[in-house]
């Protein structure tokens, strides 16, 4: 998929210029901070927290290993970093409004002082080079305005050896499975977000944005692209999600 045409990009179903599109996203986002991780119960019937413990698992989390993760506002992620014994974790995130929700869940479970929030863009990190063992994204790199930026920036702020992961929605490889879900998800997730956080605008963008997100073949082409080695993937769920990984060889 190229993500780039004359300037202009895709927010859900519609093309808007390029730089309009992280304003948008934003917007989205600083909309559902304050109900976003019960909107993911919701949607997945809380199954995306076997998701992302799945992603921990592939990880393998080491009390020398220090974590970036990338669009992880709420601190979902890092928490269940710190939670397997990793070192340290910064939480970079574009919506500031994401970031506060994560600080106040980490001052609830005593986590504030092991953790370092930054606003900042995945297509343009603020880190230097090779800063990080590890680097995880989940339900955000579809977000991202230029998919090949992110993933540069992921290897570029990865020392040598470190490990890129990335959880995000995917395909169903059978076409009558991924019909129904479809059918599920535009009807029902925009009802959903209306109910619970009074958004339905916000929800169907999410659900347009899943489904503009290249299967997991093209991904994968994209992080290997990047210039990492070792990619690989793994469905969850069928493929309503996928795990992917690679190595900064």
């Amino acid at each position: 998929m190229n993500e780039r045409s004359e300037n202009t990009t895709h927010f859900g179903f519609q093309t808007v210029p390029e730089a309009e599109k992280a304003g948008r996203v934003h917007g989205v986002f600083t909309s559902v901070a304050s109900r976003y991780d019960v909107m993911n119960d919701a949607m997945s019937l809380g199954i995306h927290r076997i998701w992302k413990d799945a992603m921990m698992d592939w990880l393998a989390p080491r009390p020398d290993m220090r974590l970036l993760d990338v669009a992880g506002g709420t601190g979902d992620i890092a928490f269940r970093f710190l939670d397997r014994k990793g070192g340290s974790a910064v939480i970079c995130d574009m919506t500031a409004a994401m970031l506060e929700e994560g600080r106040r869940r980490a001052e609830a479970t005593r986590r504030a002082g092991q953790l370092d929030w930054v606003c900042g863009d995945a297509m343009a990190l603020p880190f230097p080079d090779a800063s990080f063992d590890a680097y995880t994204i989940s339900f955000g790199i579809r977000n991202v305005t230029r998919i090949a930026d992110a993933l540069s920036e992921a290897y570029r702020v990865l020392r040598p050896g470190g490990r890129f992961l990335c959880l995000e929605f995917s395909q169903i490889p059978v076409s009558g499975l991924q019909w129904l879900y479809d059918r599920y998800s535009f009807n029902a997730i925009p009802a959903m977000g209306q109910a619970i956080t009074g958004d339905r605008d916000s929800y169907q963008y999410l659900v347009e944005s899943i489904r503009r997100f290249p299967d997991q073949e093209s991904f994968a082409t994209l992080i290997r692209e990047a210039g990492f080695g070792q990619v690989r993937y793994r469905n969850l769920s069928m493929g309503i999600a996928a795990l992917h990984s690679g190595w900064k060889l």
